[in-house]
């Protein structure tokens, strides 16, 4: 569990205090998580799934199968993708669908 804690943090490019902030702990329980001397209470796992878009087996190790409720054909890709969409404003996301929009057109062009 350590790891994966760890792990989907540092994807989400998130510090030790922002989660802990999140998950209202100190700093040194995030530590202690990641670090295994401590496990997260049943409340801060459900909080860390919803953070994280992960299911709670997923981030206690028990399954390597991120959301196994979820479309299973998902890469992690998309996975992190759907994270940082969630994470813009309603302008960011007018943008970000105007890029690839944009990028869409422009390989359409290429190939004919």
């Amino acid at each position: 569990m350590k790891n994966r804690i760890r792990e989907l943090r540092e994807e989400a490019h998130m510090s030790q205090v922002r989660l802990a902030i999140e998950l209202e702990v100190a700093q040194e329980t995030i530590s202690a998580y990641e670090s295994g001397k401590h496990y997260p209470s049943v409340a801060s796992l459900l909080r860390l799934s919803r953070i994280f878009h992960a299911s709670c087996d997923y981030i206690l190790g028990i399954s390597d199968v991120r959301l196994p409720d979820q479309n299973i054909n998902k890469t992690n890709q998309e996975y992190i993708l759907l994270e940082k969409w969630n994470r813009l404003n309603a302008r960011q996301r007018s943008l970000a669908l105007a890029y690839m929009d944009g990028l869409l057109d422009m390989a359409e062009k290429c190939s004919e």
